[in-house]
């Protein structure tokens, strides 16, 4: 009777897609017609956004394009990275796929086109886009940062070596984008291209997951030595 979709990954040729007698339902992890295509949640983050959310639609032969069946919106919040943030867009989702069903089954579920001119695609990340890059500003590091954990991982390095950010937050200072301006019990503190960002947990190349507290301490990290942006790895 219908058909549902999940973070498939193929498409779904026309005779498939005509197969059940009310349709196919696709959940998808954004508010469609924003963030078509595979990374929905990591593009939200990665663009700063303050809400995103979750919807089911109709499938067609097009990529996230058929017709809108219901929606609920969901608060981005500071802490959240991609693994959260998707953790809680799937609790909204699956009671939301499993109304739709019932809708599209009753023959009563709503659907609202999309114009397809509208929104924006959200590619595949690679693991290139895991690179900080520090001359950009604390808020756009601390955007992507976020986006690409916990894959790629936010990827900088000191001394030739991997360091991955793992959390973070923007705050004042100022100097070399990389520098580091110093650290204490609450972080590792380092000049943007505006601002700085303040690390607060990282992981080291071969180590485990620590306080980046932790690791300035046993790198005997001091003001002015510099992290590399992460495509010097």
């Amino acid at each position: 009777d219908v058909f549902a979709v999940v973070a498939f990954g193929a498409i779904l040729t026309n005779e498939v897609l005509a197969l059940p007698r009310a349709g196919c339902l696709n959940l998808h992890g954004s508010v469609l017609p924003d963030y078509r295509g595979a990374s929905p949640v990591q593009r939200a983050l990665w663009d700063g956004r303050a809400e995103t959310g979750v919807c089911t639609i109709f499938m067609d032969s097009g990529i996230d394009t058929g017709d809108v069946v219901l929606v609920a919106r969901e608060r981005v919040r500071d802490e959240d990275d991609a693994a959260t943030l998707a953790a809680r867009l799937a609790t909204l989702g699956g009671p939301l796929l499993a109304e739709s069903c019932v809708l599209a089954h009753e023959g009563r579920a709503p659907r609202a086109p999309q114009d397809r001119a509208a929104g924006s695609y959200a590619k595949k990340l690679k693991k290139s886009d895991g690179a900080v890059d520090w001359a950009l500003s604390a808020r756009e590091i601390w955007h992507h940062a976020r986006a690409v954990t916990p894959w790629p991982g936010a990827t900088a390095g000191f001394s030739g070596k991997r360091l991955i950010v793992l959390s973070s937050c923007p705050v004042a200072g100022a100097g070399h984008p990389g520098e580091v301006l110093g650290w204490d019990a609450e972080g590792v503190t380092v000049a943007c291209g505006d601002g700085a960002l303040r690390l607060k947990q990282v992981k080291p190349e071969g180590r485990a997951a620590q306080a980046a507290s932790e690791w300035a301490r046993g790198a005997r990290l001091a003001p002015g030595d510099r992290l590399q942006a992460g495509k010097e790895f």
